[in-house]
């Protein structure tokens, strides 16, 4: 593409694949080889012009204190909460930008893997105003969307890399050969990690959503009071399972507490046998042990020099940190997005849809929804 003619482009990006309700407008002079030129300011301050990307606005209605109650997402309020959402979401992310929807020459949205009824609630908006402003539509995977929160304030960042995805519904190990050219090269077996996260903190009283929780409950924990097992697999593997771990979590809880209120044992910071902030650190140590060693070994075989990290759980300080460390050890760069960017939002859809429009992509408006899409 070496020569090629530069197009501007603003995208509006919608996301509604699981409890949050996003949108965004991220703008960009085009692409003018394979690589690309990305960087631009984080959804906390958008605005800000950076080389070739500009996030101009990103708007996330979340769910959070109306799934609470239930201890995890409820699909069906999900997806209504969306139909309530998605049309002050759009608006308010168009005013931020202070454009109209005359200025979107393209709307990407989600279609998958996530809740299906929430994710057509989103899909279905954004084919509406493409057929209406008559812009081209793209569907983005998810789990792709993820990678390219890096991009947004990354501007040196070029493929070939390794991205660990690390959320409450994902735990992959992606290799990006190129743009829109992927590698699963390991993912979770069972249960995510921020899956797992959510379960313990469950079981240990901390509430709902569990990683915030345990990452703050683990500050000032010691992560070798309790031996956790890691599930490292087989020898060369790249896949994950946090269900024993989980489980071995809970059984240590139920022989401390017995029958006790755990809620209440939680609060007054004691197990009996550890502290809860021990607990935390151990389990958390767990988890982030395989995290970091699986994809450092991803990286070094596959001879690249960057890692990135991408999802919520990639907001956790403790991986970050262990991977920062691991990652100068290796001789490998390490990046990943601000905690804004981790969690799920549109910036990240409209930066993946920016690429793909930029190459010269579009998708069919009778795209449809897969909960279970698969990123190659």
């Amino acid at each position: 593409m070496a020569g090629a003619e530069r197009r501007a482009f603003c995208v509006l990006g919608i996301e509604t694949s699981c409890d949050e309700t996003s949108a965004a407008v991220l703008e960009g002079d085009g692409l003018c080889d394979g690589a690309g030129a990305a960087g631009a300011a984080s959804a906390t301050s958008a605005g800000v012009t950076a080389p070739g990307l500009r996030l101009r606005s990103s708007v996330v209605a979340s769910q959070v204190c109306l799934h609470r109650r239930f201890g995890g997402v409820v699909p069906e309020v999900a997806s209504r909460r969306h139909v309530e959402m998605i049309i002050p979401a759009i608006d308010q992310a168009l005013r931020d930008a202070e454009v109209s929807l005359a200025d979107i020459t393209a709307v990407a949205a989600t279609r998958g893997p996530g809740l299906v009824g929430a994710i057509l609630v989103g899909l279905s908006a954004a084919k509406a105003m493409a057929l209406a402003r008559q812009v081209p539509f793209i569907g983005v995977n998810h789990v792709e969307a993820h990678i390219y929160a890096n991009f947004i304030e990354h501007p040196g960042l070029r493929p070939p890399f390794v991205c660990l995805v690390v959320s409450g519904g994902h735990t992959d190990l992606v290799y990006l050969r190129d743009h829109g050219c992927y590698e699963a090269m390991g993912r979770t077996l069972d249960d995510a990690a921020g899956e797992a996260f959510d379960k313990v903190a469950r079981a240990l009283g901390l509430g709902y959503p569990g990683g915030p929780a345990i990452d703050d409950a683990a500050r000032g924990g010691d992560p070798a009071a309790v031996r956790f097992p890691r599930a490292f697999l087989e020898e060369g593997s790249y896949d994950f399972s946090f269900s024993g771990l989980k489980t071995a979590v809970v059984n240590y809880v139920r022989k401390a507490w017995g029958t006790s209120d755990r809620s209440q044992d939680a609060r007054a910071g004691a197990t009996g046998r550890a502290s809860l902030a021990d607990l935390a650190a151990s389990f958390q140590e767990a988890v982030v042990d395989v995290l970091v060693e699986k994809t450092t070994k991803a990286a070094v075989g596959r001879h690249v020099q960057t890692v990135a990290l991408a999802g919520g759980v990639a907001a956790n300080s403790r991986l970050r940190e262990m991977m920062a460390q691991r990652a100068k050890a290796s001789g490998l760069k390490l990046v990943f997005p601000s905690p804004v960017l981790c969690t799920d939002n549109a910036a990240m859809v409209a930066c993946a849809g920016y690429y793909r429009l930029a190459r010269g992509e579009r998708s069919s408006l009778d795209l449809p929804a897969v909960p279970n899409l698969d990123l190659e």
